[in-house]
């Protein structure tokens, strides 16, 4: 806080163990949690909320007014929350009237350049790689990891747990515990190596895969595997989870199977 080569704002909250580097400039109304790092050239504007713990690298900006021409000035937010690592040249806009906030669970890294647009809701334990950009009005579910160079169309959303492989372009929901991938967004199979890291047990994942099969591998219509399993699987979080999520879409969520090797 006493760095003589950072701007920051006196309205402006900041725990007294935040440490700011040379450059930083931080806005008024922004509140920033014990024990985070603001990097130099980090641009901090008004509205953010940062939680504990967190890292921002250099040339990120945050809470920049939604680059959206509906934008009339409310008094919106970015909420971060505790041990997110932003890295280098990320931006994260504020929100818009329809959710007047955009948010970033815990413990995300969300790595350089990448850009989280307004009204996006980012879940805990999120993995962005390079690049990776999030269109307006974006839902994103726990666990998630977007590969490299993942576009994602407004208004999508993202199950927990799914994998998107490197370069895909989401235009279609993609629902919890799947990986996806090829163009069009296809099924590839159950995210079965992040879901054992994170202590699914193999009957879980059995159950899961079970599932799936018959929504992706069947030739059935969403209605028609819905309705089947409902009716044969077992109920559990997880059946009842992806059930939800299908009946929840308002896009769509993905078409296609791609049998990988």
């Amino acid at each position: 806080m006493n760095q003589p080569l950072a701007y920051v704002h006196p309205g402006a909250k900041i725990a007294k163990n935040v440490v700011i580097e040379p450059f930083a400039t931080i806005h008024n109304n922004v509140i920033i949690g014990e024990g985070t790092w603001i990097g130099s050239n980090v641009t901090i504007m008004e509205g953010a909320r940062i939680g504990k713990n967190c890292n921002i690298f250099p040339g990120a900006v945050i809470s920049a007014v939604p680059q959206d021409l509906k934008y009339n000035d409310e008094d919106t937010t970015v909420e971060i929350g505790n041990n997110v690592t932003i890295r280098e040249c990320v931006t994260i806009n504020r929100g818009t009237a329809d959710k007047m906030k955009t948010v970033v669970g815990d413990n995300c890294l969300i790595m350089a350049y990448c850009h989280i647009a307004h009204d996006c809701i980012v879940g805990n334990n999120c993995i962005f790689s390079n690049n990776s950009t999030l269109a307006g009005h974006i839902t994103i579910g726990d666990y998630v990891v977007l590969a490299g160079m993942t576009a994602v169309h407004q208004f999508v959303s993202v199950g927990n747990h799914a994998f998107v492989t490197g370069g895909s372009l989401v235009r279609k929901d993609v629902p919890p515990f799947v990986k996806a991938a090829r163009e069009p967004l296809s099924y590839v199979g159950i995210n079965s190596v992040g879901l054992r890291r994170r202590g699914f047990s193999t009957e879980k994942i059995r159950e899961i895969q079970n599932i799936y099969r018959i929504l992706y591998q069947k030739n059935y219509n969403n209605t028609q595997a819905s309705e089947i399993i409902e009716a044969e699987m077992e109920a559990t979080p997880e059946r009842d989870e992806i059930l939800q999520f299908i009946k929840d879409s308002q896009r769509g969520i993905m078409k296609g199977y791609f049998k990988s090797n």
